[in-house]
This record gives structure tokens, C-alpha cells and sequence, in this order.
């Protein structure tokens, strides 16, 4: 999409075919170039996983044995676990190439004199970039036409102040990476890629890796924990087999038997999967994620702090009213803004904007002085001096010029400081106090008007400085959103705190609050005051504050690193560049996809593409979803394990008749089994119903705690206890070796059907999460009866897997233990759904 816009008529930049010259001359604008994905590589990584290598080790020992078709048999599951890993990485990786694909910076250009919007890798030498603030600038080049403009280059320089520059000055040059503190400008590149300042760097951001989350370091050290535990019981499982037996490859055979039963590789697998997964279904709820990593926080915010302007708000600034200070009279309808008055303030306030307006309240001051002026003077005058938009609150000047030497100084800003710099008695300052209180009153956003008829050839260093003459209001009107009240309330039924942090003064502020639903609105705290007071003093102030307001980004920063060390998870929204600190600094900073600036994005861990806050809601949703749902599949993961590791051990440790009960076959169809049920099947399950209506869980709590993993720890001892109680049942009554394997692998296999059922909920009963339509649930489960009917019934794999037909009743005794086995915890979650009743 592109657009005609008010720039000189001598700037029109490149035509299609220049731009074709100069990408075949210097190449598109990449500073680090991805190595291309492979998939063969990616397979070859694969067989670095542990699990892998344990197959491989058992697979080489049946063929030394002599022992083909379990060799051939590890062969297919080697095939068969590598492939179902193969599509999980793959699977994942589309996602987030999705995302990322999603999150490729857009720059404006000039081209054939239309203003473009294009990939910034798709810049070229000569182009005409135009950067607006809150921009980022994506290549190095020499400014040609500006107005107020000023970079940050703390990203080169490592200095966080604006530094002016323009194309009248020797100071011309800009560098990709800095950011536009303020004004706009159109430069023309003449350096991209890995030929910019900070191209030249690129090859060492390559080396940088991204820190890993509080959960993806617990989930390391658990397995590394288990994969250690495994080891230590590998080598006692072979020492005792081999000191019973002496039969070395067949205790190798048994320990590493053992070893596969014990290491939990699907933990990590789930968590990636998880995470990426996670974020590929909210991008396509119109939600942005820039780190897979903040998926794992979403669900934990405790608190947001919210702007109010873009967010709340429409942000659609449109000129409502117009307040003349000489005839003091308040024009509220447009037909009467064509008064002499009206127009004077309307005039002024136009000048003391940008002349390429693209902040929302400028751009109705153009469209409005366009309106009501007989004759449009815009382009006889031009900008010879200029104030940036500076104090607290902030205000700004602009002198313009004429060939004939007439001057406008006009400036506008926040009607505290237009009050301060003009002259003006305290009985005239009240009445306009009054009009203030009872515009702002109404949700309004005011700025006081002014100008100078300073005639002096040097200007003073400070726009303060200039004497000004008051000239009036202009009142605009940004409505709030239509369904915010109802995201609002949302927000508290989750748990979480609201808290507006905004520029704006507090009359209007309280106004617009009270039409969202905030609750609270009688607390009322400055940035200033803020910033007064001490870190324990600034946290209570905080904590009993709900509208935070004339907020500067110094103080929007420290609000949000107070409650950071209050461990409180803050989430904070904004979408302008004084929010980029706070943004940055929080542990969820969400900034708006279309009205947000480049650097309000660029420092955000989520965009919300249609600057809708209740997609906010829905990312807290998906991000309680992901996180249940890894907590059940991680449970389940454990509760299932614990009786496969006793099931190979215990009976060998016991002395017990039949040591040999489960072979590698047997475990590596189970993990076969377990690997697709926790990464894939409970990944897609579906938020339960009380999701949003639970209280945050604490900041560094994860469900990997004793406490968290102790309910699934007792699931699988039971289980246990209930396959042992088969295995002695059947061999007290006769059972030879094949019958009882039967016996105990079916139990196993109905228990984990049972267990992944009952699992779905630890707070609902398994009736009621049967009504959650999971597809992939009934798919894989239905599918693993399959597979055990086939092994049992099917005489040639029957013999393969050393198992016997069973009859109805053995089948019978099977399926009561498992659920006896496993049901039991339907008592234990009625029992918390009585209490948590009794609690309300």
C-alpha cells in the first residue's frame, strides 16, 4: 500500500529500475546471513539424543547375539522414534520460521516520489528512507530534508541522549541500528548489510545465545538428574545380572533395558514443542510472539500496566472543542470554529506541529486548519528554527519564515507549561484552570496554545525562554475502545491487577478510566512524585495507586522495576516511544501492531497486530493453557515411568521367578507409545474451565517442585503396586513366564490409557474432561489398543514379543486393576473441588 505525501516536490527517490541496478550492484540489506536449514542435517542431529544411542547400543548387541529380528525390530524404532522426532523438530521449526517471517521489520522508502512500505532487507543503496519517530534506522546514510529531527545512538555510541541532526549541518550522517527520539527525516542510503556501523558486528551476534528460561534450566537439570540416576542403576541392574548369571551381553542387554525406562528425553522435546507450538497458535489469534520463551511467562502475570492513549483508547485524536482565551469562550461545535477566535487558535496550534504531521492530534490540527482557512499558506512558509517537544510536561516551539522575513513562533504543549511560560495574571490563570478542570473532567485530552512575537536575529537556548502570549486550548477526544470494559473486568476475574500508567494529566485520566471499568480510579499518583520518593516507599505508593499519571519514561521504568522486585510478573502495554524503557525492562512488554512505533515493537516480547487489548486476554489464556498443559504432560511423563523403571528392576532385585518380565522391545514400544501422548496429544488439549478464573501462580514456581510432582510420584507407585499385584496374581496361580508378561503388559498398556485420560484435569473429574474435544487424544489412544490387540492376538508378532492370546476374564482382571490403579485420584479431585466450594 503507498501513498502521496507533503514533502519537497524535488525528493522523489528511485524508480524500479534504479532499484533493480542497485540490489544486483550491492545485494539486499542483510547484516548476518542464517545458515539455510537442512534437512539431513537436522536428521544427523537427531542420533546425537541419548535415547538413540541406547537403541543403537541394544540393536548392535541382538545382532551380536544372533538375535535378528530383535535387531530389525530396534532398526524400525530407531526409524520409528527418530521420525516421530524428526516431525516434532519440523513441526516446531515451521512455526517459528512463521513467527519470524511475521516479525521482519517493514521500512518506509520513497519511490518514484510515493511513500512505500517495504522489508527492511529490501533496501538498497540510493534509496530514500524516510524515518519518523519511534523509527529504527535500518541503514547508514545523509540526511536531505528534516524537520525536529534527533537520533539515539546509544546502540553504537553507547550514549543515551538525542543527538540533533539535519541536512543544514555539518552532522548529516545516520547509522542503522540508532533509533529517532523525535521529528522525521528522509535520508538517502549509501551503506546496507554487512557494510553499516553496526553490519560490521553482525558476525558476533551470530555467537550470542539466548538465555533459557527459570523452567527450561529446571527441566535441564531434572533430566540430567534422571539421566544420572539411570547410569548409577545401569551399572548396579548389569553388575547383579551378570554377578547371578555371567552372561555379559545379556546384562548389558537388561541394564540398558533399564537405562531407556528411566531417561525422561520427552520432557525437553515437550517443552520445545510446547513453546513454539504455543506460539504459532496465537499468531494466528493476531498475537505476535517475538521470544518463543515468553510463552512460558504469559500465564503468570500478576500485574498490567497499561498506557492509556492506543491502548485503552481508540486513538483516534480527533479535535473536539477550541477554547479562546481573548473572548474566553468555548467553541464545541465545528460550524462555529470559523469564528475569527477560533480560527487564531487553531492556526497557531497547526504551525506548532510538525509540517509532515504524523502523530494523531497533529494530524486533525492539518486537517482542521485545511477546513476553516481561506487561504492555505503552509508551503510559503518555512521551518527556520525549531524547539523539540521538551519539560515536563512537555511543550514545543517551531519558527517559520516567509520570503517577504514574516515570522510565526508558535508552540504548543501540556496547558500546565503554556501557563508558566506565558504571561499571564493569577485571575486569568484560574479561569482557565477552571475550563481545564471541567474539559479534562469529560475524558478530554487538552494542550495550551501560544505564540511569540520575538523579532530578535539569535533565538534563546531554551524555548522557555521566548515570550510567549497565551492564546488558547485545543481539546480533543480519543474514546475508549467498545469492548474494553468487559477485557478489563477479564483481567480481574484472572487474578491480575490493572494499573494505567500514562502522559496524560489525571482529571482526564480518571475520566476515561471510569468509562473502561478500572476500579479504583480515586488513586492517583504523578511521576514526579514518584521519582521523590525512596525504593520501599515508591513500591507501597505503587501497590495502593491504580492511575499513574504525567508519566515520563524515567518514571513509567521505575514502576516497572519496582514491582519486578516486588516479584511481581509485569506485563506492560504501550505502543509509543517513551514506553520503550518500561517496555524493555518488564517481563512481558506488549506493544500495538498498527498504531505502535517502531521502537515500542522493537523493545516488546509481543505485538498485538490489530491494537486489540483483549488479544492480551487471550495471550494470558493460551499462556495458562501451555503452561497446564506441560505441567500435565511432564506429570504424566513421570507417573508413567516410575512403573516401567520398578516393573524391570524390581523383580530382578527381589529374585523373583520371572527377572526378564520386560525385554528392550517391550520398553521401546511403551516410550514409542509415551513420547507422541505428552509432546503432541496434550500439547493440543483444550483450556480448562476455570483457567481465567485462577489466581497468577508465583514468580520462579514451577510444577518440576517435590511438592508440584508429589501427586504423580504416588500415581505411579500405585500404578505400580497394582502390576505387581498381576505379576504375583498370575504366577501364584500357575502363570508361566509368557502368560505373565501378558498379564503385566497389558496392565501397564491399560493404565497408561486410564492414566492419560484421568490426567487431563487435576481439578475436574475425567467425565468432565471427556467433554473437551481433543481429536489427538482419541486418535493415539485408540491407536495404542490397536497396536496391543495386534501384539497379543496376532500369533507371529505375539511370538516376537514372548506374549500370550488372553481370555475374556484375564482381560477383565487387567482393566480392573488399571482403573483401580489409576482412577483413584477421582476421589482425590472431588476432594478439592468440595473444599474449593466450601472456600467460596
Amino acid at each position: 500500500m503507498s501513498k502521496k505525501i507533503n514533502i519537497p516536490d524535488n525528493i522523489i527517490g528511485l524508480t524500479d529500475i534504479e532499484v533493480k541496478v542497485s540490489r544486483g550492484k550491492f545485494g539486499n540489506n542483510e547484516q548476518i546471513h542464517k545458515q539455510k536449514y537442512r534437512w539431513w542435517k537436522a536428521l544427523f542431529d537427531l542420533f546425537k539424543e541419548p535415547m538413540l544411542s541406547l537403541l543403537i547400543a541394544v540393536a548392535i548387541i541382538y545382532f551380536i547375539l544372533g538375535q535378528y529380528n530383535e535387531a530389525y525390530f530396534m532398526l524400525a524404532a530407531i526409524i520409528a522414534v527418530s521420525g516421530i522426532s524428526f516431525y516434532q523438530d519440523n513441526r516446531s521449526r515451521k512455526a517459528l520460521e512463521a513467527l519470524e517471517k511475521l516479525n521482519e521489520p517493514l521500512s518506509t522508502v520513497l519511490r518514484n516520489g510515493v511513500e512505500k512500505k517495504i522489508p527492511t532487507k529490501e533496501i538498497v543503496v540510493n534509496d530514500l528512507v524516510i524515518g519518523k519517530e519511534g523509527n529504527t534506522i535500518n541503514a547508514d546514510g545523509e540526511i536531505v530534508h528534516s524537520n525536529d529531527f534527533s537520533v539515539n545512538e546509544s546502540a553504537l555510541t553507547g550514549e543515551a541522549y538525542a543527538v540533533f541532526k539535519s541536512e543544514k549541518t555539518e552532522n548529516k550522517t545516520i547509522y542503522s541500528g540508532t533509533l529517532v527520539a523525535s521529528g522525521l527525516a528522509i535520508y538517502r542510503v549509501n551503506k546496507i548489510g554487512s557494510e553499516t556501523e553496526i553490519g560490521k558486528l553482525g558476525s558476533s551476534l551470530l555467537s550470542i545465545k539466548e538465555e533459557a528460561t527459570p523452567l527450561q534450566v529446571q527441566i535441564e537439570k531434572f533430566v540430567k538428574v534422571m539421566a544420572i540416576i539411570g547410569i548409577v542403576i545401569f551399572l548396579l541392574v548389569w553388575a547383579v545380572y551378570f554377578w547371578r548369571t555371567h552372561d555379559l551381553l545379556n546384562s548389558l542387554l537388561k541394564g540398558l533395558t533399564l537405562a531407556m525406562s528411566i531417561l525422561p528425553e520427552e520432557i525437553p522435546v515437550a517443552f520445545t514443542t510446547f513453546m513454539a507450538l504455543g506460539s504459532w497458535r496465537l499468531m494466528k489469534e493476531g498475537v505476535i510472539v517475538k521470544k518463543i520463551r515468553t510463552v512460558e511467562t504469559l500465564g503468570g502475570a500478576t500485574i498490567i500496566c497499561t498506557d492509556k492513549t492506543g491502548t485503552i483508547t481508540e486513538n483516534k485524536m480527533s479535535l473536539q472543542s477550541v477554547y479562546a482565551f481573548k473572548n474566553d469562550h468555548l467553541y464545541e461545535n465545528q460550524e462555529d470554529w470559523k469564528n475569527e477566535e477560533a480560527i487564531k487558535v487553531i492556526e497557531i496550534a497547526m504551525w506548532a506541529s510538525e509540517p509532515v504531521a504524523f502523530d494523531p492530534m497533529e494530524k486533525s490540527l492539518h486537517r482542521e486548519y485545511e477546513k476553516i482557512t481561506a487561504t492555505d499558506v503552509r508551503r510559503a512558509f518555512s521551518m527556520v528554527h525549531e524547539y523539540p517537544l521538551e519539560g515536563k510536561p512537555p511543550m514545543m516551539t517551531h519558527v517559520f519564515q516567509n520570503k517577504e522575513a514574516e515570522r510565526i513562533i508558535a508552540a504548543k504543549g501540556g496547558p500546565e507549561t503554556m501557563i508558566k511560560v506565558c504571561k499571564l495574571n493569577p485571575e486569568e490563570k484560574e479561569r482557565i484552570h477552571k475550563t481545564i478542570d471541567t474539559l479534562a473532567s469529560k475524558g478530554y485530552r487538552i494542550l495550551g496554545v501560544g505564540y511569540s512575537e520575538y523579532k530578535g536575529n539569535e533565538y534563546p537556548k531554551n524555548q522557555q525562554d521566548l515570550p510567549f502570549i497565551f492564546v488558547g486550548l485545543v481539546v480533543f477526544y480519543d474514546p475508549p475502545k467498545a469492548n474494553i470494559e468487559h477485557v478489563i473486568q477479564q483481567f480481574y476475574d484472572a487474578g491480575i491487577e490493572v494499573k494505567v500508567i500514562t502522559g496524560d494529566n489525571s482529571i482526564t485520566t480518571r475520566a476515561i478510566a471510569e468509562k473502561a471499568g478500572i476500579k479504583e480510579t480515586d488513586s492517583i499518583l504523578e511521576g514526579e512524585q514518584i521519582m521523590q520518593l525512596d525504593n520501599s516507599e515508591m513500591l507501597k505508593a505503587i501497590h495502593s495507586t491504580t492511575l499513574l499519571t504525567r508519566m515520563f519514561p524515567d518514571a513509567k521504568l521505575a514502576v516497572v522495576n519496582a514491582l519486578k522486585k516486588d516479584r511481581q510478573i509485569v506485563a506492560m502495554v504501550g505502543d509509543g516511544v517513551n514506553d520503550g524503557p518500561a517496555l524493555k525492562a518488564s517481563h512481558i512488554g506488549i506493544a500495538m501492531g498498527k498504531k505502535g512505533t517502531e521502537i515500542a515493537k522493537t523493545a516488546a516480547d509481543l505485538i498485538l497486530v490489530d491494537d486489540d487489548l483483549s488479544k492480551m486476554v487471550v495471550a494470558v489464556a493460551a499462556g495458562r493453557r501451555i503452561y497446564t498443559n506441560l505441567k500435565k504432560a511432564v506429570q504424566y511423563i513421570v507417573s508413567i515411568h516410575i512403573p516401567i523403571i520398578l516393573t524391570v528392576s524390581l523383580p530382578l532385585f527381589f529374585g523373583w521367578v520371572y527377572p526378564d518380565i520386560f525385554t528392550p522391545v517391550h520398553v521401546i514400544f511403551l516410550e514409542l507409545i509415551m513420547g507422541p501422548m505428552c509432546s503432541i496429544v496434550y500439547e493440543n488439549e483444550p483450556e480448562e474451565q476455570n483457567s481465567m478464573l485462577q489466581k497468577p501462580r508465583q514468580l520462579g514456581s514451577t510444577f518440576l517442585s517435590l511438592k508440584e510432582m508429589g501427586i504423580s510420584i504416588i500415581q505411579g507407585i500405585v500404578i505400580t503396586m497394582g502390576i505387581l499385584f498381576v505379576y504375583q496374581l498370575t504366577v501364584q496361580n500357575g502363570g508361566g513366564e509368557n502368560l505373565t508378561r501378558t498379564m503385566v503388559f497389558t496392565t501397564l498398556v491399560f493404565s497408561n490409557i486410564i492414566l492419560s485420560m484421568v490426567n487431563r484435569s487435576f481439578y475436574y473429574s475425567v467425565f468432565t474432561s471427556l467433554k473437551n474435544k481433543n481429536n489427538m487424544m482419541v486418535f493415539a489412544n485408540s491407536a495404542t489398543l490397536l497396536m496391543l490387540v495386534l501384539i497379543i492376538y496376532v500369533t507371529p508378532i505375539a511370538q516376537f514379543f514372548a506374549v500370550l492370546p488372553l481370555k475374556l476374564p484375564q482381560i477383565g482382571i487387567c482393566v480392573l486393576v488399571s482403573t483401580v490403579s489409576v482412577a483413584w485420584i477421582e476421589i482425590w479431585k472431588w476432594n478439592k473441588r468440595v473444599k474449593m466450594i466450601s472456600l467460596k
